[in-house]
């Protein structure tokens, strides 16, 4: 049982007031932007200590408990938007887990340390333009060349990948079949034959910039390989647990929101002589809305108590994920059509919200792998 003490409710304020200075005024500008300024966000969270609340204090980070990635991520979706709570979560808890949990300290020291000050912006690059799920498939390649690998592929939808100062890739790093061919390097994007082929144009999360990255020939050293040669799936698929358990976090604050937006627009708007609000089909369908995601957020923390206790955390992460993905479509489509033709209009919120709800159904592994991990979990794959 997840139990929020007096320090917690004070970092639930804390994050709240930051989102709500320093990142909540500038939607528009950075969702037409199509880019947030991570580097000077991130500058101005690591003052307040936001960007390493789980990691050892001997690297910046503060040494907390699961709780606070919790509430970080719940008071980021719930002032939105939510692309540039994405970003952050890349930053937190999407590229650097591998690093902290299986890093050298020479490693640490030079990539944790800066990402946790904020004075570097890092991503994580996996998916490639013909291989997502099924990681098996990457063709993104290093090739050992004395103290060096030799870097050549393409990764893609790559989150911050314009601005990253450095990425967390997963490469193929011997011919040995299956998973045991991976590896994580740390890869500085300032190395030569590291581009930026292009800034992509997505349907939602617009104020996070998304990237295609190549590799030709990028030259680094192999002690920036993370953790054991080969192991690169498994620490990667650790990884992963991170990244839907935050997104699963941040989806319940920006849902939230969502429903008490909706509520009061609902107490406003008059139709036939009384508030909408009054129409018993409305309330209900709020109502019932609220409670599942009710569900889901005690689902979270129910998850959060287990990761605290060192308990596997794999099934717990997939179906908060799954769930957060569904239900965060179901709530954006009902908050537009509650708001009528206004919520048509990109000048509204629900717009914006109704186009950045499919990532959480697809972002950290779609629905049906989700599925796929749980119908293993469970016994019911051949």
């Amino acid at each position: 049982m997840a139990v929020f003490t007096a320090e917690h409710n004070a970092l639930r304020k804390l994050v709240r007031d930051f989102a709500e200075t320093e990142i909540g005024p500038y939607t528009e500008e950075w969702e037409a932007k199509g880019i947030f300024p991570a580097h000077e966000l991130f500058s101005k969270m690591a003052k307040l200590d936001l960007l390493g609340l789980e990691y050892d204090t001997a690297y910046g980070g503060q040494g907390a408990d699961h709780l606070c990635t919790v509430i970080l991520h719940e008071e980021l979706g719930r002032v939105g938007p939510a692309g540039v709570a994405l970003g952050i979560g890349v930053q937190t808890d999407m590229a650097t887990p591998s690093l902290h949990h299986f890093g050298t300290e020479e490693l640490k020291q030079r990539y944790l340390v800066p990402a946790i000050k904020g004075d570097a912006v890092c991503s994580v690059a996996v998916t490639e333009p013909d291989a997502g799920s099924d990681v098996t498939a990457l063709r993104t390649r290093a090739v050992r060349d004395g103290d060096d690998w030799v870097i050549n592929g393409a990764k893609a939808y790559i989150t911050n990948g314009t601005q990253a100062d450095w990425v967390c890739l997963l490469a193929r790093t011997s011919d040995r079949p299956g998973y045991g061919g991976l590896s994580q390097i740390i890869v500085p994007t300032g190395t030569p034959g590291c581009q930026v082929q292009r800034k992509l144009d997505k349907l939602g999360m617009r104020s996070s910039d998304t990237a295609e990255l190549t590799f030709t020939d990028v030259r680094v050293p192999v002690s920036n390989t993370i953790g054991e040669l080969g192991q690169g799936f498994y620490q990667q698929m650790s990884q992963f647990q991170n990244e839907r358990l935050a997104l699963s976090y941040a989806a319940v604050g920006g849902m939230e929101t969502a429903l008490t937006r909706t509520a009061n627009y609902l107490k406003t708007r008059d139709v036939f002589g009384k508030p909408l609000i009054e129409n018993q089909h409305l309330n209900f369908t709020l109502a019932e809305l609220s409670a599942r995601l009710d569900l889901l957020r005690h689902y979270n923390y129910t998850a959060a108590a287990a990761y605290i206790r060192g308990e596997d955390v794999n099934r717990f992460a997939t179906v908060a994920k799954l769930e957060a993905g569904r239900l965060a479509r179901e709530i954006s489509a009902t908050c537009l059509q509650f708001h009528g033709a206004v919520g048509y209009m990109e000048e509204m919120w629900t717009a914006r919200f109704f186009r950045d709800s499919p990532v959480w159904s697809i972002g950290g592994g779609a629905d049906e792998v989700m599925l796929y991990v749980l119908s293993r979990l469970d016994g019911y794959h051949a």
